[in-house]
């Protein structure tokens, strides 16, 4: 279904305002740099500060300039499951080849709860979900139990797991099945997670660095774990630099030092990566031989 590295993007403003120039250049960027699909819309797009016009309008405009050059998967995740419904209808209407959809936030609904969501979603909609499990962000966690449960559905066809906790891969395969698409929602332990059967990452460092990132892929894929090695080692500095301070502040300062004009505003409540966080960024660009 999808594999690769597939970048979460980060969504450029302007005054305040989406800088839709900006975003179009960048996604033409990522597909020439070897992104094998892309995510407008989810956590490193600041989503949760957007409008739902809005929200729609930056997942229309990436699907517009992707062209069909590689498939979206569009983040239609909210903590009210009508919210999550109205972006999945916007998504299919747009183009979108998949939903990234997340359990309720804030209102941390017990596992009946995230059934009965994905379950309305389901029976609302029928663009393929991809499911969005990060506790960290979300405070409730999808069991493998009830994982197994939602992807008895047909149009849920995979999960990005951000749990960081690898036996889910294995957990998975062994209740739900192989073709269940497992994509890792954690950069520094995506070379782990593909060697336990997953496909590939939705990644944050793509953003900064998408062509190391869609190499790091190729070399799993080619079974090639001397290259995947030494890539890792080459952006492990970064992918922990990268959350050196409240995402996506790094991820923004990173990008405006690679990516020509490219803004590092961000809107409330967050705000810029600490001197800190901003030296480890530049030391682990460095490492990377990004600048």
């Amino acid at each position: 279904m999808f594999s690769g590295s597939i970048p979460a993007l980060a969504t450029p403003f302007c005054d305040g305002s989406f800088a839709e120039k900006e975003f179009r250049a960048l996604i033409d960027w990522q597909i020439a740099m070897g992104s094998s699909a892309l995510v407008p819309c989810g956590t490193t797009g600041e989503a949760a500060t957007m409008t739902i016009a809005e929200h729609n309008h930056v997942v229309a405009v990436c699907i517009e300039q992707a062209s069909g050059r590689v498939p979206v998967i569009a983040g239609c995740g909210s903590n009210d499951t009508k919210v999550a419904l109205e972006h999945m209808h916007a998504a299919k209407a747009a183009g979108a080849a998949a939903a990234l959809v997340v359990p309720p936030y804030y209102n941390r609904p017990n596992q009946e709860g995230i059934k009965a969501h994905f379950a309305t979603l389901v029976e609302g909609c029928d663009l393929p979900i991809v499911v969005y499990n990060v506790p960290s962000r979300t405070v409730t966690d999808i069991s493998c139990e009830t994982m197994a449960e939602l992807a008895a559905y047909p149009s849920i066809v995979g999960v990005k797991d951000a749990t960081g906790e690898l036996d889910r891969v294995s957990d998975h395969r062994a209740h739900i099945g192989s073709d269940f698409c497992q994509l890792s929602g954690n950069d520094d332990v995506a070379l782990g997670h593909r060697a336990m059967g997953g496909a590939g990452c939705i990644s944050v460092t793509a953003n900064v660095a998408p062509e190391l990132c869609a190499q790091f892929q190729l070399a799993l894929d080619a079974k090639d774990m001397d290259r995947a090695l030494a890539l890792q080692d080459r952006l492990f500095p970064l992918h922990k630099a990268l959350f050196s301070d409240a995402s996506p502040g790094p991820v923004k300062y990173a990008m405006s030092k690679v990516i020509a004009d490219f803004p590092a505003e961000l809107r409330l409540p967050m705000t810029p990566p600490s001197a800190a966080s901003c030296k480890a960024v530049d030391a682990a660009l460095a490492h990377a031989g990004l600048i």
